[in-house]
């Protein structure tokens, strides 16, 4: 009679945290591309459709290192010559698991690997602090569009433009690598974002570059890792 009574207090407290866990959802990603870029796509946008050619836009998920960098390494190489003066390049993936139609604070961390040295200058602009990060939260999946009036690829959400925020993304940067070189250096990028999740309890968090740089940009993603809180009402 004691073990039973034990059983059932047992199977109470069980029951009670899960509860708990199921009532205040949390979802974080740690991804380091070094060991896997499962889930995650990249994509370009602002560029005239059928001019993926001319514009050379590249994504490798398991492309390796540049030296100076441990060459025995790997990133997500994403790069394109930026001919229309506002090329976007980005990275996304879902996540899962969320209440559905709930706000969420995301609190970003985006490394990668840039050559562009501070303070340089370029066409357009500078290779280093006019090519911007973005990063962003959305209840939609980040896709380019093709625009049937201007030709143009578009993005479906409301990204960043160049130094300006967007309604789903924000600026938290740009490329400088922080050195007076041209080499490449691993740097990272912080911030937060808040959006929503989808009726499902999905959400999409995007990262990417917003360029006024008119050449080409080569970035090696080696990780990117996301914290999400929920945001109540009394927030």
């Amino acid at each position: 009679m004691k073990n039973f009574i034990l059983s059932v207090v047992s199977v109470a407290i069980l029951a009670s945290c899960t509860k708990e866990e199921t009532t205040t959802p949390q979802l974080s990603l740690n991804d380091q591309f070094n060991v896997s870029t499962t889930g995650w796509s990249a994509d370009f946008a602002d560029y005239p459709v059928g001019q993926e050619t001319f514009y050379e836009l590249l994504t490798k998920k398991d492309a390796k290192l540049p030296a100076p960098l441990d060459t025995l390494k790997k990133g997500f190489l994403v790069s394109g010559n930026n001919h229309s003066d506002d090329l976007f390049m980005f990275l996304t993936k879902k996540m899962t698991g969320l209440k559905a139609n709930q706000t969420y604070k995301g609190t970003f961390e985006v490394e990668f690997a840039s050559n562009a040295p501070d303070g340089s200058f370029g066409v357009g602009g500078s290779p280093a602090e006019s090519v911007y990060v973005g990063i962003g939260l959305t209840s939609v999946e980040p896709k380019k569009v093709a625009n049937t009036t201007t030709k143009n690829y578009e993005m479906n959400i409301k990204k960043i433009q160049q130094a300006n925020d967007g309604q789903d993304m924000k600026v938290i940067g740009n490329v400088a690598n922080g050195t007076t070189e041209n080499k490449y250096k691993i740097i990272k990028r912080t911030g937060e974002f808040t959006g929503k999740s989808d009726a499902n309890g999905n959400i999409w968090v995007i990262v990417g570059t917003d360029s006024g740089f008119e050449a080409t940009t080569a970035l090696y993603y080696t990780g990117v890792k996301v914290d999400l809180k929920e945001v109540t009402t009394a927030q």
